[in-house]
């Protein structure tokens, strides 16, 4: 028998804890929209509000701290990337567009090809 890592998340205070951090950032929006009465300076208060209050009860749950953890990782890794010099990155576009100018003059001789073939040659039909 083949055995799993099976990962557990964080119980029923986790869920309510994600639950909370939507239900937050929902009613920052709600907010925003109830509070034109009010003016621009409050209906963007409480917008931010809410979306700020939502993102830190998300990352204070589990699955917060395991995002958090995976942009990180995700942060490393970016920084090993070689990335290529502005001359080869140059040279690679012109390859991508010099294929696709060829495919494209390929596949437009294809159809008129066929076109000939199938409407003049054999139907015989004259434009």
């Amino acid at each position: 028998m083949a055995s799993s890592d099976v990962q557990t998340v964080g119980g029923a205070a986790d869920t309510a804890k994600v639950a909370f951090a939507a239900l937050l950032a929902v009613a920052g929006f709600v907010a925003y929209f109830m509070l034109s009465a009010q003016g621009a300076v409050a209906q963007w208060g409480g917008l931010i509000a809410g979306l700020v209050l939502g993102v830190v009860v998300f990352f204070t749950a589990h699955t917060g701290r395991v995002f958090w953890g995976f942009l990180r990782d995700a942060k490393r890794e970016m920084s090993k990337v070689v990335w290529p010099a502005r001359r080869e990155s140059m040279q690679m576009t012109l390859y991508v567009f010099g294929f696709v100018f060829i495919m494209a003059l390929f596949l437009w001789l294809t159809d008129k090809t066929l076109e000939w073939l199938l409407y003049d040659l054999v139907l015989g039909w004259r434009k």
